[in-house]
């Protein structure tokens, strides 16, 4: 069977996001692809071998969404294990989210995103917003 490279992995595969904050909106994407296909969340993607966190979220930002950031220092950590029917993991990140400074671009969807943009509190109820996204900007940022 045929599977994207994510999928059913050997081993827990390396992500980093980057919390994005620009004129009181927070940078956001909807997931094109499995585990959080459809969901609003935090931009971001896999650390390639030889970059750092901060490398690696500030290219994954670019390429998912068209903005350049200055990503900062980590602060978040959560694991996403996702299982089939079988029990079998289907997918396992260990995802490292950054903080990060806007520096320019307006956002435009890229790799893996279906769409990206500034999402603020008053669009928040209207989105299918990824639970761990949610949860993150509310207890760290108090937003929205």
């Amino acid at each position: 069977m045929d599977h994207p490279e994510s999928a059913y992995p050997e081993a827990p595969r390396l992500a980093v996001g980057a919390i994005v904050f620009h004129a009181g909106k927070v940078l956001l994407v909807k997931r094109g692809r499995p585990p959080a296909k459809g969901q609003w969340a935090i931009p971001g993607g896999t650390v390639k071998l030889g970059e750092s966190l901060q490398e690696a979220a500030q290219r994954e930002i670019l390429e998912e969404t068209g903005i350049a950031v200055k990503a900062q220092a980590p602060v978040h950590t959560v694991d996403t294990v996702v299982r089939d029917s079988t029990g079998r993991v289907q997918f396992h990140y260990v995802i490292i989210d950054l903080a990060a400074d806007y520096l320019y671009g307006d956002p435009v969807a890229g790799d893996d995103a279906d769409e990206a943009c500034w999402v603020g509190p008053e669009q928040w109820p209207d989105l299918p917003i990824n639970p761990p996204t949610a949860e993150l900007l509310r207890q760290r940022y108090d937003f929205p």
